[in-house]
């Protein structure tokens, strides 16, 4: 018998620009994980601890981040769109020249990016684009 494969472990092993689709990583443990520049759509992060992960590059689309802890994790060049960030832990999160957005569903109340109640205490946004993004707490 092999190895059992954690799952950070699987996602630090894909290839750069695989793509996720409708998987679950709610409450993984994915502290200081680095993900080569993945692209997900329609997984689902809730309450997964993310703390110091390394996700550079890597597109989120119609993703659930709910209760996730990203505590200084380094997300530069990010692509948020259409997620849903609310109640997510950005505190000291690098997201330099990160874009957040919406995601053309045909109707214009679906589709947003939600950063309801995100906390961005120390955070990095330098070069941050956002394009119609729900409850953003900071003044741009």
């Amino acid at each position: 018998m092999g190895r059992v494969v954690s799952v950070k472990e699987d996602l630090a092993s894909r290839r750069r620009h695989t793509t996720l689709y409708r998987e679950s990583f709610d409450g993984s443990d994915l502290v200081s994980a680095r993900l080569p520049s993945l692209r997900f759509t329609r997984c689902s992060f809730r309450g997964a601890d993310l703390r110091h992960a390394t996700l550079d590059g890597c597109r989120f689309k119609l993703c659930d981040f709910r209760g996730a802890d990203l505590r200084g994790a380094s997300l530069r060049g990010v692509l948020l769109a259409g997620c849903e960030l609310a109640g997510a832990d950005f505190r000291a999160v690098d997201l330099t020249a990160a874009r957040l957005g919406r995601v053309l569903t045909g109707a214009s109340t679906h589709g947003l990016t939600d950063a309801t109640g995100i906390r961005l205490d120390n955070a990095v946004l330098r070069d941050i684009e956002l394009d119609q993004v729900v409850g953003w707490p900071v003044a741009r």
